[in-house]
């Protein structure tokens, strides 16, 4: 490590406090620039991106299209008072109204972040349907505010318990390790649906408000719902007149194969909340997209929502040069074919490593389970727990070989850029392949023989 690097390392321990870490056990390359696929940092070395960062520079880095449209808009107006229109607000929020999923068209609410969008989402099924219960699932991720982190059904929401009132969690399929004793999708899409309707029937469907589901859920797993799901779901909110939320903050952009997730399900939600990706992620932005028969609720009543940075003129003209680099790319599309790329190569290795439990995930959205028996599928990293001695060292020695991979519990979670190559995606592939065989023979860890 160079001496500027190791000052940096020190001044970064000292004075800056790393999310969702235990401070003594943070360390790491000092990342300084990124372009396409790959990381570069203080000391020269590259890193082949493949979780997209957390699952959101859809576009890869330093995409021009982008940077230029930040660099025009700085010289131009840096804010505005969100109580006064401008136009780059007005033009992405058009533009995200024609990659809606409504006929009818969507106005946008616009939030720095997608926790943000969460809470902005519940306070409008509350105040459009004057109803107050709100369901989520137990395996999800929805922020870590005090709102969006009371919708998380995992421990990140611990730390702001209790919470806010009124939210009701639900278990929903996940074959593999199936809450309901499940022998094949079709069993676990009919015994999942019977107890959400058993949770309907204890909360009183008239007094719920929203149900809000990641159309394929994203860090606690990447669990892609099985056939008939979620339009079961959606068919139960019809019924009792609930409101539909997706949070597509991690599937939307792209990353599905779609502008919105929720497509390839053919499911048509009422409200969809977003972030990541919208940018691909160069400047913060998230935002709640609000199909238009709801909307108009507010031509006449009052919008209890706002932030200062709502709609800021940066972060809209990333936005709209995001667009244009996905619209002009074809790469809303492009994950179909990365998801070939993906089922090919993460399936071979399934074959070949006795660590790897499943593969699942659907376009550039995959996730590799980990664990220490096939047979019993023990997790290599206890979900309730810091990641495990294995798992850390799993993700230091990829990074010593050159590649990021973002890893929660036992999941690694293998979603890069929308533009990454073939030949990139397969050299990273590889390099994991080569670091799971590397842990089975590692002495200091007590692996099964089959290893």
């Amino acid at each position: 490590m160079g001496s500027w690097t190791k000052e940096l390392s020190e001044i970064h321990a000292k004075h800056v406090l790393t999310p969702w870490a235990i401070q003594k056990r943070v360390s790491g390359p000092m990342i300084v620039r990124g372009e396409g696929s790959f990381l570069y940092d203080s000391e020269g070395n590259r890193y082949l991106d493949l979780s997209a960062g957390l699952v959101a520079v859809n576009l890869g880095h330093g995409k021009e299209q982008v940077v230029r449209a930040i660099q025009q808009q700085a010289a131009r107006l840096c804010y505005a008072s969100p109580a006064f229109f401008h136009d780059q607000r007005a033009l992405l929020a058009q533009q995200l109204s024609q990659c809606a999923p409504w006929p009818e068209g969507a106005r946008t609410f616009f939030t720095t972040g997608g926790a943000e969008a969460n809470e902005d989402a519940i306070k409008m099924a509350r105040m459009i349907t004057g109803r107050h219960k709100v369901l989520s699932a137990y395996r999800s991720f929805h922020g870590s505010t005090s709102g969006a982190g009371t919708l998380t059904g995992e421990y990140r929401r611990f730390a702001g318990e209790p919470g806010i009132p009124g939210v009701v969690h639900f278990w929903g399929p996940y074959l593999y390790r199936s809450p309901f004793f499940s022998a094949s999708e079709a069993e676990e899409t009919e015994r999942a649906l019977r107890h959400l309707d058993l949770v309907l029937l204890h909360e009183d469907p008239s007094r719920v408000a929203a149900v809000v589901l990641e159309p394929v859920v994203g860090s606690n797993g990447v669990l892609v719902p099985p056939e008939g799901y979620l339009a079961g779901v959606s068919e139960r909110c019809r019924r009792y007149g609930i409101l539909l939320i997706l949070d597509e903050v991690m599937t939307g952009f792209g990353r599905l194969g779609a502008a919105f997730g929720a497509s390839r399900f053919g499911v048509v939600p009422d409200m969809v909340t977003f972030a990541k990706g919208v940018t691909s992620a160069y400047v913060p932005l998230g935002g709640v997209l609000v199909r238009e028969g709801l909307a108009a609720t507010f031509d006449e009543q009052q919008l209890w929502c706002g932030h200062t940075y709502s709609g800021h003129p940066l972060a809209m003209a990333a936005g709209l040069g995001a667009l244009a680099a996905y619209r002009d790319e074809g790469l809303f599309e492009r994950a179909r074919t990365i998801e070939g790329w993906l089922r090919r190569g993460l399936r071979e290795l399934e074959k070949q490593s006795p660590l790897i439990g499943e593969v699942r995930g659907m376009g550039a959205f995959f996730g590799v389970e980990l664990v220490r028996d096939k047979n019993t599928r023990e997790p290599l990293s206890l979900w309730h727990k810091p990641p495990s001695a294995e798992v850390r060292w799993l993700q230091q020695q990829l990074l010593s070989r050159g590649v990021y991979l973002f890893c929660k519990h036992n999941v690694l979670l293998v979603a890069p850029p929308l533009t990454i190559t073939e030949e990139e995606l397969q050299t990273g592939i590889e390099q994991l392949g080569e670091t799971l065989r590397r842990l089975c023979r590692e002495p200091s860890f007590d692996l099964p023989e089959s290893c």
